[in-house]
């Protein structure tokens, strides 16, 4: 579903990212780990645009995503749904509202079907009932979860996260991984940078280590974990997991 050739970013004297190539299959869960200041967040936001990459391509559906050809570009990311750390809810909006919005200014869907819509994902992440709350009545869970809701209302045909759960107290991030987990069993590719080891090797079905705007290391997660192939990623697993 995405293809990403050599690309690379650099945000002055920084080199975010030095010649990154990576392929992500429909079906897939792809977790990106790594230090922070690694990559991981600037990989996903390249791969939907929110940063424009400095040299590489990126394909969707073996189709170039072009900036310049602005309606195929809109249409291309408008399949990526993208949830950020910190919720990017607008506060004097409804749960209801911040679902709806969207869908009415970007696919052009009338009030009742972006309302039969909406409701039918917050059902789904377990908050239906808290429709015509607003965000600063929410708990930090229940935030993140209503911004996945929101991305769902789109349609996506993939999922970007940007450490979902950083943001979250401990008792809160469960939550919201489990929500992660039901998308991932009803076939939803995702790509998710995270510090949540557990989730990355029962979950997704890759990693991706990341390191200095590299990619050190590619591989089905069990096997990341049980068997790293690089020291990199050995001393970075020593120190993530304790004895």
């Amino acid at each position: 579903m995405i293809k990403v050739e050599h690309i690379r970013k650099n945000f002055g004297q920084l080199h975010a990212l030095k010649d990154v190539s990576l392929e992500v299959n429909q079906g897939e869960i792809v977790s990106l780990i790594g230090p922070s200041g690694s990559g991981k967040s600037t990989l996903l936001r390249c791969i939907h645009g929110l940063e424009k990459v400095d040299q590489g391509k990126i394909y969707m559906n073996g189709e170039l995503m072009d900036p310049k050809d602005e309606k195929k570009y809109r249409q291309q990311r408008n399949k990526m749904g993208f949830v950020f750390q910190h919720f990017n809810l607008f506060p004097n909006m409804t749960v209801l509202e911040n679902c709806n919005l969207a869908q009415i200014q970007v696919l052009n869907r009338s009030k009742e079907e972006a309302e039969k819509t909406s409701l039918t994902y917050l059902e789904r992440v377990g908050l239906a009932d808290k429709k015509d709350a607003y965000p600063n009545n929410l708990s930090g869970g229940q935030k993140q979860r209503v911004a996945i809701a929101r991305a769902l209302c789109m349609n996506p045909e993939m999922m970007l996260f940007d450490e979902p759960t950083s943001a979250l107290d401990p008792e809160m991030i469960k939550e919201v991984l489990e929500v992660m987990k039901d998308l991932g069993k009803q076939g939803m590719t995702m790509i998710v940078v995270t510090h949540e080891m557990g989730f990355a090797r029962k979950v997704g079905s890759r990693v991706v280590f990341l390191d200095h705007g590299e990619i050190v290391e590619d591989s089905p997660s069990e096997e990341f974990f049980s068997n790293p192939q690089s020291d990199r990623a050995k001393d970075f697993l020593s120190k993530v997991f304790y004895e």
